[in-house]
């Protein structure tokens, strides 16, 4: 295991790590040094157990020992302060270099929830409305059409029922999917099938005006249909407000909030702290992940054309500064003097908004988040009101707003099969929780 502590003494990265959000003794956290809020405390001072959370490190050394993870690495927050930062593993286990805390992650579909508070800043702005037609910013998509299937195994294309809205793609309800629906062979024939844009020459705008000539899975409105909704939402950040996507997100949300390391590819100078891809199966254990290989790319992040921004699944980011996004989330849309949002939109945006049409147990799904509404149907300990989501690489969030509880957990394992240790992660979280 590699903790805060001796990274930030082999390091010496002081900057890197007040912007990071990196736990350090406490003779080092003069005002001077983390002039930031959200910084380290002693766990006992926020009512958590530091013998408890003792027992997460025991889970996360015995997943890398018994080779299920390369590495992970997981930041805690709990009454605005960080309580627990540490990583376990390797960045690349071939090369025997062990991940370090602030080590970058792809985070994939944990992109999703900043393109959503992005959509909800330019609502707040008077630049949009949610309920909105899509058709007003990209007006390929005015009319669209479904692909129903057919009793011979084919399909029919017929006209949507209505336009899809900016909410329908805030909530996953506009019908669209990843391409597999009964209408794949068109969007295969177009070459948009799965999230990975890494390796797309295309700017992400054009692709998605292609989509929208194709037949969506469902109708608008209709059940919960997980897929390019948040990519679309991307383009129209764009359009509403006249900047390429990853300005918009830097100038509104990521330097606001000290998001130091998130970006949509690797900068030159970073390439050394990304990390390495693995695959976990049954059949085969862990396995280092092919290069590039379909939608995982090794080097895509490093080497790719860097042209297509997905905002569905296209950042990399680290622990910490994932953490800061949530910490703002949980305080309201503030953090160190910087509100990205006001209270309402972020209550707004956490409670369910999809109802009948959210297929899972105990929960619905927000403007971009999926809500806890009850607990005991996962047998794991939380709260009503709790928000998270998580990536394809099997990394994963959650805020409890009721705990003020913020956890930010990242690995690099796709496909994760067999693991068990989101589920181990939340339970030893909320454990350690004494008061």
């Amino acid at each position: 295991m590699l903790s805060i502590w001796s990274m930030y003494y082999n390091r010496m990265l002081l900057p890197l790590l007040a912007a990071s959000l990196l736990c350090v003794p406490a003779a080092l956290t003069a005002p001077r040094v983390f002039a930031q809020s959200f910084v380290p405390a002693t766990p006992e001072e926020v009512g958590v157990s530091s013998d408890r959370l003792a027992r997460i490190d025991a889970a996360l050394e015995a997943y890398v020992e018994e080779e299920r993870l390369p590495g992970a690495a997981l930041v805690i927050g709990r009454r605005g302060h960080v309580v627990y930062a540490k990583a376990f593993g390797y960045r690349d286990r071939e090369a025997g270099e062990p991940l370090e805390i602030t080590d970058l992650f792809r985070i994939a579909s944990q992109t999703k929830a900043v393109i959503s508070v992005g959509v909800m800043i330019l609502q707040e702005q008077g630049r949009l409305l949610i309920d909105q037609n899509l058709g007003d910013f990209i007006p390929e998509f005015d009319s669209t059409t479904v692909a129903v299937a057919t009793e011979d195994g084919g399909y029919e294309v017929v006209p949507a029922d209505r336009k899809i809205t900016v909410r329908d793609l805030l909530t996953h309800t506009a019908g669209i999917g990843y391409g597999w629906s009964p209408g794949t062979r068109a969007w295969e024939e177009a070459g948009i099938v799965g999230w990975y844009f890494a390796d797309r020459e295309e700017p992400i705008a054009d692709t998605v005006e292609r989509m929208a000539d194709l037949p969506m899975a469902g109708q608008p409105g209709g059940a919960f249909v997980y897929g390019y909704a948040t990519d679309i939402l991307g383009v129209v950040i764009e359009r509403a407000s006249g900047m390429p996507l990853d300005e918009f997100l830097r100038v509104e949300i990521l330097e606001p909030l000290g998001m130091v390391d998130t970006h949509f590819y690797v900068p030159p100078e970073k390439a050394e702290r990304l990390t390495v891809v693995y695959s976990v199966t049954d059949e085969m254990g862990m396995e280092r992940a092919p290069d590039p290989g379909h939608m995982v790319g090794q080097g895509m992040y490093l080497e790719g054309p860097r042209r297509s921004f997905s905002g569905g699944a296209g950042l990399v980011s680290t622990p910490g500064d994932y953490a800061r996004f949530l910490e703002a989330l949980r305080r309201g849309g503030t953090l160190d003097g910087a509100r990205i949002l006001s209270p309402k939109t972020v209550e707004l945006m956490t409670v369910d908004h999809v109802h009948d049409a959210w297929q899972g147990d105990g929960g619905g799904f927000g403007l971009g988040f999926g809500i806890t509404e009850e607990i005991g149907w996962s047998g794991l300990p939380g709260s009503p009101g709790a928000y998270n989501w998580g990536g394809a690489y099997h990394s994963t969030y959650w805020v409890d707003p009721a705990e003020e509880l913020v956890v930010s957990y990242m690995t690099q394992v796709i496909p994760a099969q067999g693991l068990d240790d989101h589920q181990r992660i939340r339970a030893l979280v909320y454990q350690a929780l004494v008061d």
